[in-house]
């Protein structure tokens, strides 16, 4: 085979490559209007999108590199179309956009993973520690547990907070404004759940919800594949990455589930409604799509930087705050504390 002959089999494959990587970038960015109970397929490759994204970034490197312009623009095009998915996860902001309302609301939410079940309430009360400094108005945590030993952390944190609001299991909203009323939504069988509630701030009553989805269960195999290695268990990796796919796609249906249901809720209320919690699923995924519907992506609004909420390996934007349009968020933004799995988010809206 002559050079040439390699050369235009290579550009062959480079725009096979090209062509591909297009097309399933875009099945990926509308993907998301699929219920993963239904369409599988779609839900993993909305997963991979950020792959996809980057491999357009090669192909345009490529073509460019090369000069062949016209097939620049397959790789160019795609990736003017992924601006808004780009930015669910990365924001550019020169300037904030300060606040013109007399008094700020400042909400937060968190998973605080069971405050690593340490017994001596150290976790729990340097959390509330960094809320209080932070003058946070409205907090909403999963996974919170109510007692650190002899330690009664519920108590600790009505009594900085003033009110509070009960749901099912490890939910909970505390709050410096009175709670009117509120209740529970579960989902069936699942640990997870979400709750609402009715808060009057300043003579204006917001709904707010607290949310905790179904997890994907992947650290759990992880923990279970390690156990049974340690055991002497032979390492069947084909066993182990069918227990990983189908833990991830069982929990993308799971979700889609609640997050029918959730939207329901929050197309009901009576209030404008602010949606605080962990998701366990990426943006434009059914799950996001359908809980945002038209409210505003606090992190899109008003948010800077990269934005991830898992802390480690796994750089995951999988928490979120989402509010009713007719209010404003001025700023948005994420602290690295080493408390928990999850990194808080903030939320200032003008009020």
């Amino acid at each position: 085979m002559g050079k040439l002959a390699v050369y235009r089999y290579f550009s062959f494959m480079l725009l096979v490559i090209t062509v591909m990587t297009s097309v399933f970038t875009f099945i990926g960015l509308f993907g998301g209007y699929a219920s993963p109970a239904r369409e599988t397929a779609l839900a993993i490759i909305v997963l991979a999108l950020p792959i996809f994204v980057i491999g357009n970034v090669v192909t345009l490197a490529i073509w460019l590199i090369r000069r062949r312009w016209h097939w620049c623009a397959i790789p160019f095009v795609t990736l003017l179309c992924c601006i808004p998915y780009i930015g669910t996860f990365y924001q550019f902001s020169l300037f904030s956009s300060g606040s013109s309302a007399k008094s700020d609301l400042t909400i937060a939410s968190y998973n605080v993973a069971l405050f690593g079940r340490e017994i001596t309430g150290f976790k729990a009360d340097n959390i509330l520690s960094e809320m209080k400094d932070r003058k946070i108005n409205i907090l909403c945590l999963q996974e919170f547990m109510e007692q650190s030993g002899d330690h009664d952390n519920t108590a600790t944190y009505q009594n900085s907070f003033g009110h509070m609001a009960q749901g099912r299991n490890d939910m909970v909203i505390f709050s410096q404004y009175p709670v009117r009323q509120s209740g529970t939504i579960a989902f069936g069988a699942s640990n997870n759940s979400a709750m609402w509630a009715d808060i009057e701030v300043n003579g204006r009553m917001l709904r707010i919800f607290n949310v905790h989805l179904e997890t994907t269960g992947i650290n759990r195999t992880l923990h279970k594949a390690a156990k049974l290695k340690m055991q002497g268990a032979d390492d069947d990796r084909a066993a182990f990455l069918s227990a990983i796919y189908g833990n991830i796609t069982r929990g993308m249906a799971v979700r889609a589930t609640q997050a029918d249901t959730l939207a329901r809720y929050i197309s009901e209320s009576p209030h404008p409604v602010i949606v605080c919690g962990d998701f366990n699923d990426v943006p434009y995924s059914y799950t996001y799509r359908t809980m945002k519907g038209r409210l505003v992506d606090a992190f899109t609004e008003c948010g800077n930087g990269l934005m991830s909420t898992l802390r480690g390996e796994k750089q995951f934007r999988i928490d979120y705050i989402f509010h009713d349009e007719s209010l404003r968020g001025i700023n948005f933004f994420k602290l690295k504390f080493s408390y928990s799995d999850h990194d808080p988010i903030f939320l200032t809206l003008a009020f």
